[in-house]
């Protein structure tokens, strides 16, 4: 019988697992909430009113507008306001045939509040509204026409002001009018976007703003950056009409300074001696570092660094490194945690290479010339893919904003990595993986109020990008061997949260599960007087001044991210040809929590609810992810490979987008074995990762507006069910079909949850029950729910083929069975009964 001490087997990947059918939906679509009944004839007057005293304003916008040299597009901004805790039907106030655009939308003081571009001479549809909600008009049937379930929402109508535009954290929003900054203006593209932004940079270069080069696109907005004071954007509000949203520009990016270590040993012709690299120009994976630039003039990382593969986005900065920063993370990314290599005697294969992207200059704020992040992410990933465009690489980011204001909400940064990712411009062609630092609890004193200190410092920007897999941080170091340190201890538990990891705590619960994974990141230390970074207590990398000395000390969560890209050039080395989405599933899919994450941050004593699990996923992530397990399968644990492509939406002539297919997967499963083993424990861990397409606006999460543009979900056959019964379950289609009714009851052997583990693009779980429950799960469903693929057909995206990447394992720790031998032999009577 194999055991886990043999040699360890590749995963089986699979092709023509999933058979395609069509999909529609079960869940019964939730009825409109009730809203209270006004009187009409007050209301709606009052209402009328409300419009009528936006005329003279409408009229002001246009004399603005002419006198700033605009011939054409004449509008006012109109804001929209509901009545407390009750839900504006702001959707219904669109009417894009006649040019009134939602800009955005914003939750404030329990009111729902919706800013609407009107067109000149378009204040009259709502006029029409309200008259028919006073005359209670009806259809030729009888059926109401009087748009009450919106009328009745609303309370105020009035002008937008500079307010009505903000949607950034509203402790952002500037409260004297001389304060000037960098402004991030989000504008609507109306059908022609390079018309759209050239005319409000003319515009606003006129009114006195500066303008930054560069912009980032998206499906329905245009981001740039200008410089002015908040009175000047009051001022020039009726002129400026195309703004959708208003936020404050991130103004620097953030490191965790490494400081100076103890004097290292000079081992490192020794290390050189014994470290095989593998040549210039090699058919390997690259790990490209988007950072301050690497030194290439440091012995170690010059092995794995060719001068031609280190770029910039400015050429006025070098490529160099003059912060240290990214030569840190080269250091990393090569060859891991310095010390332990160095306390080895054995020999070290690299079989990977290094890229390099000066991304920010010495100082990290792009040397004082305001440059939007998202664009230079997307300069930085273009230049060494024009240099080496068929290369096999990832990205690895460790480049975050200082704060944390977004708590989840896409940014232009994020979504430009989700859009890069997913190689929105290209239509999928080539998705590219991107791992990025969740960011850091920066300050000191926070560290002394561990682990309530990384529960209310959320993931910085860009780590809630939905495609990246955004990395924390973790921590195995607690021995201090700095002298005159006795009275000092170790803050984070061997195996806990790092005390300098972010975490999704504070954030909305529909937003995705972050960060995706942890990776050591040092651990700080206290005493009575507060807390202190120690070098004992942190990595040990390449330093960016070799000539002053060879090592430095790095930490937190960007040593954490790569650490990760490392794993995933290592995962990329031995299966070159899996997508970037199967990468980022095998990383998350090995990693486990640690018994001091779960004593930390679950209850001690019973069985954790599924909000309790949900808590920990928020604040580690799904654990430490294990190189080994990511690589290899061995007898009794077992891993299996889907790479596909479903077609989510379908567009029917004359008729609106719906849902198209969806997909069995019947996996090669060893039944027998385990029904051998009867009620012995295993587990069985299923995780989906896809792409999505974003689309960022304020305009609702879960409306036609959403930001993904699909949602793929899994399910699983439960042991009870039969396949027919399985698909009538998930599918409205199938059981319609076959005249069956759906099956109730909850799977209750999920550690997350289906209703956890199914936000962003990533979902994993694990089911835990015996051998015999599990041998008949061997049939998973892969299918699609809502996104503005769907939602909007005018982008006429509904027709767009989704790939994803499953990954299945089964565990089996505690016994010894050939289940990796029955899964082959499955394989390869499939082949033959094919031939």
């Amino acid at each position: 019988m194999a055991t886990n001490e043999e040699k360890p087997k590749r995963h089986f990947i699979l092709e023509g697992t999933a058979e395609t059918e069509q999909f529609r939906s079960p869940q019964q679509v939730r009825g409109a909430p009730d809203v209270p009944a006004r009187d009409r004839g007050q209301h709606g007057s009052a209402l009328l009113g409300q419009i009528d005293e936006l005329r003279p304003q409408a009229a002001a916008a246009r004399e603005a507008q002419e006198a700033a040299g605009v011939d054409e597009g004449f509008g006012l901004q109109v804001e929209f306001e509901s009545f407390p805790d009750i839900e504006l039907a702001f959707e219904s106030l669109a009417r894009e045939r006649s040019g009134i655009e939602l800009l955005n939308v914003r939750h404030e003081d329990q009111a729902t509040l919706a800013t609407v571009y009107v067109p000149d001479g378009k204040l009259g549809h709502f006029e029409k509204l309200i008259s028919e909600y006073l005359e209670e008009k009806q259809d030729r049937r009888g059926r109401p026409r009087d748009h009450r379930k919106l009328i009745d929402t609303i309370r105020h109508i009035r002008a937008a002001t500079l307010s009505a535009l903000w949607t950034d954290d509203p402790a952002e929003l500037p409260v004297d009018d001389e304060e000037s900054f960098w402004w991030e203006v989000w504008l609507p593209t109306r059908g022609d976007r390079e018309s759209t932004t050239a005319r409000f940079k003319e515009l606003a270069e006129g009114l006195g703003f500066e303008v930054a080069a560069g912009e980032v696109q998206f499906p329905e907005r245009t981001v740039i950056l200008v410089y002015g004071s908040a009175g000047q954007v009051k001022e020039s509000m009726l002129a400026l009409n195309s703004i959708a949203e208003l936020r404050r520009a991130k103004e620097t990016a953030d490191f965790f300074d490494a400081l100076a270590p103890e004097e290292q040993p000079a081992w490192l012709d020794e290390l050189l001696q014994r470290t095989s690299v593998p040549d210039e120009g090699s058919d390997v994976p690259h790990v490209c570092i988007l950072d301050t630039g690497v030194n290439h003039g440091h012995p170690l990382v010059a092995t794995a660094l060719t001068a031609t593969d280190m770029h910039t986005v400015e050429p006025s900065w070098g490529s160099g490194d003059d912060n240290g920063h990214g030569t840190e993370m080269a250091g990393l990314a090569m060859l891991g945690n310095l010390t332990e290599v160095l306390d080895s005697d054995g020999p070290v294969q690299v079989k990977h290479r290094l890229e390099s992207v000066k991304l920010l200059d010495q100082d990290g704020a792009n040397g004082g010339e305001a440059r939007h992040h998202g664009y230079l992410t997307t300069e930085a990933v273009a230049r060494p893919e024009i240099t080496a465009a068929a290369r096999n690489r990832l990205f690895s980011m460790a480049v975050t904003a200082r704060d944390n204001r977004d708590r989840g909400r896409p940014s232009a940064w994020s979504a430009t990595i989700d859009r890069l990712a997913a190689d929105a411009d290209s239509y999928g062609e080539t998705p590219r993986l991107f791992i990025v630092s969740a960011g850091n609890v920066s300050d000191p004193n926070a560290w002394s109020q561990y682990p309530r200190s990384n529960a209310t410092d959320g993931v910085h920007d860009p780590g809630q990008s939905w495609n990246a897999l955004t990395v924390g941080a973790a921590t195995n170091l607690v021995q201090i061997t700095e002298p005159d340190s006795g009275h000092y201890q170790p803050i984070a538990p061997e195996g806990g949260l790092s005390p300098f990891s972010t975490t999704s705590l504070t954030w909305q619960r529909h937003w995705p599960l972050k960060p995706d994974v942890v990776f050591e990141g040092g651990n700080a230390a206290q005493d009575k007087y507060g807390a202190a970074w120690m070098p004992s207590l942190s990595l040990l990398t390449a330093n960016w001044k070799p000539h002053e000395r060879l090592f430095t000390t790095s930490n937190a969560t960007s040593a954490a991210s790569a650490l990760a890209a490392r794993m995933a050039a290592q995962l990329m080395t031995e299966y070159p040809d899996l997508w970037p989405e199967t990468i980022r599933a095998l990383i998350v899919h090995s990693a486990e929590w640690t018994s001091a994450m779960r004593g930390t941050f679950l209850p001690r004593g019973g069985k954790p609810s599924k909000a309790d699990i949900g808590r920990l996923v928020r604040h580690c992530g799904f654990g430490v992810p294990d190189l080994d397990r990511a690589m290899w399968s061995v007898e009794n644990s077992l891993a299996i490979i889907c790479e596909s492509e479903l077609y989510p939406f379908q567009r029917e002539a004359g008729r609106s987008p719906k849902l198209r297919d969806m997909h069995l997967h019947h996996l090669p499963w060893p039944l027998d074995e385990l029904e051998a083993l009867g009620e012995a424990p295993v587990e069985m861990r299923v995780t989906l990762s896809y792409f999505i397409e974003p689309n960022p606006s304020e305009r609702g999460f879960s409306t036609r507006y959403r930001y993904e543009s699909h949602g793929l979900r899994f399910d699983v056959k439960r042991p009870a069910e039969s396949e027919a019964d399985f698909r009538a379950r998930i599918n409205a289609a199938a059981r319609d079909e076959e005249e069956r009714t759906q099956t109730g009851g909850n799977d209750a052997g999920w550690v997350i949850g289906k209703q956890n583990r199914h936000k962003g693009s990533l979902h994993s779980d694990i089911w835990q029950g015996s051998a015999a429950d599990l041998a008949s799960r061997g049939v998973i469903a892969v299918y699609p729910s809502l996104g503005w693929w769907k939602s909007r057909p005018p982008l006429e995206r509904y027709d767009s083929p989704a790939r994803y990447a499953v990954v299945v394992s089964i565990r089996a720790p505690e016994v010894d069975v050939e289940l990796y031998s029955a899964v082959a032999n499955e394989i390869a009577a499939s082949i033959q009964t094919e031939v």
